[in-house]
């Protein structure tokens, strides 16, 4: 007599961005699509069956106003796994953020952040514009729009050390939420009247919008860290049931990203009909994007050379928290942890 089929693990994962509500719920308006090339592993590892062949029902769960409302969502317990922006997690975990920790890569290419302004706008012509306290626009405070911010700063040299001291401000910080919200700030015509002068969101995902005359590209920065990793809520690791599903979970995104890279062609249909990008920038992401063959690693170099950035770029205030603790050690149940 067979065994029964073990009960399916339930998994709640975010990733970003994707699919905005409207404002208002009981508007009719339509909701508002964000789309994200990198999330086409994740994509695959669930079309192609990889989270069920390993027990898991995996509910993909979209955060378009990025890794800053990822990691209020992991606080409050309601998702269990999450993908963003390596910047993100990192910040919070050294600043003090102990209810989630690192437990994989996703990408190991850096990103770049184009920066943007409105098409019209004739005050900014070019980053160096920026310089003075102007208004950046950020989805929110403690996502990747907000940290490279600082890094920003920090590599053109906008703060003096004593500044740095005293707490002060880069910018005048715009929260605008979501990718629409930022474009409308820039080109002042946001519903509430609110106005940026700049924001920063990756080049693809902007290049739709510069192709179409809505906003224009006044520079760029690039991640000097691989640009995605993955987190998990620490009550995974209360129990042994809890870390073998994460690294099931782990091991199906390795397959997704296996996956992708061996049917190229099927990721640019995807992405070129289902995520709104040309087949073209399509093709051109996939010749810059290198995903990480083994999820199941966390480099405590990155994460100790990503902290001293941060540091340095005024992120992080403090020393207080040590790099192993910001790792979930999942050694001994699949999972590396690299030294």
């Amino acid at each position: 007599m067979s065994s029964p089929s073990p009960t399916p693990a339930t998994l709640r994962v975010g990733y970003v961005p994707g699919i905005s509500p409207p404002r208002d719920p009981s508007s009719s308006s339509p909701l508002i699509k964000t789309p994200e090339h990198f999330s086409t592993p994740l994509h695959f590892a669930q079309s192609q069956g990889f989270f069920t062949a390993r027990s898991l029902n995996v509910t993909l769960l979209p955060f378009p106003s990025g890794t800053g409302a990822m990691i209020k969502s992991l606080s409050s317990g309601s998702l269990d796994l999450a993908v963003g922006l390596t910047e993100g997690w990192i910040a919070a975990l050294a600043n003090g953020e102990d209810t989630f920790k690192l437990v994989g890569k996703y990408v190991d290419t850096p990103l770049c952040w184009a920066i943007s302004t409105g098409s019209s706008r004739e005050d900014v012509v070019s980053s160096e514009d920026l310089e003075g306290k102007k208004r950046l626009g950020i989805s929110r405070y403690g996502s990747g729009s907000y940290v490279m911010g600082y890094v920003l700063a920090e590599q053109n040299g906008w703060l003096s050390e004593e500044e740095d001291k005293e707490g002060k401000e880069p910018f005048e910080w715009v929260v605008l939420n979501d990718f629409k919200n930022l474009r409308d700030g820039v080109n002042k015509v946001h519903v509430d009247g609110k106005e940026a002068d700049a924001f920063m969101w990756e080049h693809f995902t902007s290049k739709k919008y510069y192709d179409s005359g809505e906003i224009k590209r006044i520079g760029e920065i690039y991640t000097p860290w691989p640009s995605w990793h993955i987190v998990a809520h620490t009550g995974v690791s209360k129990s042994v049931a809890g870390i073998a599903t994460v690294g099931a979970f782990l091991r199906a995104v390795d397959e997704g990203v296996a996956y992708f890279n061996t049917h190229r062609d099927e990721a640019v249909e995807y992405i070129s009909t289902q995520l709104d990008y040309s087949e073209e920038d399509a093709r051109e992401w996939l010749g810059t994007v290198k995903f990480a063959k083994e999820c199941r690693v966390v480099e405590k170099e990155v994460v100790e050379k990503t902290v001293r950035v941060l540091r340095k770029a005024g992120v992080v205030k403090g020393d207080e928290v040590e790099v192993k603790d910001m790792i979930l050690d999942l050694q001994g149940h699949g999972r590396k942890l690299s030294r």
